[in-house]
């Protein structure tokens, strides 16, 4: 695992698609924003499937509307 130290306003990027900016560092938290193609699904770990193959909750696309 890589793990890297940022600012807020501060860009981690992930091949030339693939960018994750720090968007706010509170007491409770970081609040981070991630920019990526439309057709790469950007999912928070807590709602992917389970082993099983189920989904604990309706999975929809971190995406900001257009």
């Amino acid at each position: 695992m890589l793990v890297l130290s940022r600012k807020v306003g501060q860009k981690i990027l992930i091949g030339d698609k693939i960018s994750v900016t720090v968007v706010r560092v509170g007491q409770g938290g970081v609040r981070i924003g991630v920019e990526a193609p439309d057709e790469l699904e950007v999912v928070r770990e807590e709602l992917k499937s389970d082993a099983v193959g189920e989904s604990k909750s309706p999975v929809s696309r971190l995406r900001a509307p257009k």
